[in-house]
């Protein structure tokens, strides 16, 4: 006679587990502003995950716009909905342009982090950089947020998720026309900066 569903669990017969669950929770950058649907990061992120066979599941929860205050109240209700092993949080450029002061990014960043890391996930905390018209000074505090709230959250930080793009000493090849937005030819780099930290998460 077949054992149960319910016993062969209890005897550990039935040992699948769910598949884990990468939840990213960003602005334009991530929710693929300007871009073809498919083109953008997180599109390409579940493709680089099927090719490796790696059974993670991707829920890109990106609204263009998005500040971390924004953030900060949508992802309680994210987490319930999509259990993560993994958030990927990739906001503080629209608090930057909106003029918001950096310590109120710092601790709508912070309390993300820590709801996630309540919730039984691991960080991945995509930091930027602003450019240079912002001022050294501001540009350094800025940088410095993403660097804090990293160490007082346990968080794993990759520096500049623009690396390669932002940076490059000819950027306007890798944005769109309002100079802001990365274009399809950047989204690559942009996984490529991405991906070894989220490996280092998913193993």
């Amino acid at each position: 006679m077949a054992l149960s569903a319910g016993l062969a669990g209890y005897w550990g017969l039935a040992t699948s587990k769910p598949a884990p669950v990468v939840l990213v929770l960003g602005d334009s950058l991530s929710a693929e502003y300007g871009l073809q649907r498919g083109q953008g990061w997180v599109s390409l992120l579940s493709t680089q995950l099927t090719a490796d066979k790696n059974p993670a599941q991707v829920v890109n929860a990106s609204l263009s716009g998005e500040t971390t205050a924004g953030g900060r109240s949508r992802l309680p209700a994210l987490l319930q909905q999509h259990p993560a092993t993994v958030v990927i949080i990739e906001l503080g450029g629209n608090d930057a342009l909106r003029g918001l002061a950096l310590k109120q990014t710092q601790e709508n960043l912070l309390a993300m982090s820590m709801a996630a890391k309540v919730a039984g996930a691991q960080v991945l905390l995509l930091g930027m950089q602003m450019p240079p018209n912002y001022g050294a000074d501001y540009a350094q505090q800025f940088s410095k947020v993403y660097s804090d709230v990293a160490r007082q959250s346990q968080a794993r930080l990759l520096p500049f998720f623009l690396h390669g793009v932002g940076d490059d000493p000819d950027p306007l090849k890798w944005f769109q026309a309002d100079r802001i937005h990365p274009n399809a030819a950047a989204q690559p780099r942009l996984l490529k900066n991405v991906w070894p930290q989220l490996q280092a998460l998913l193993h």
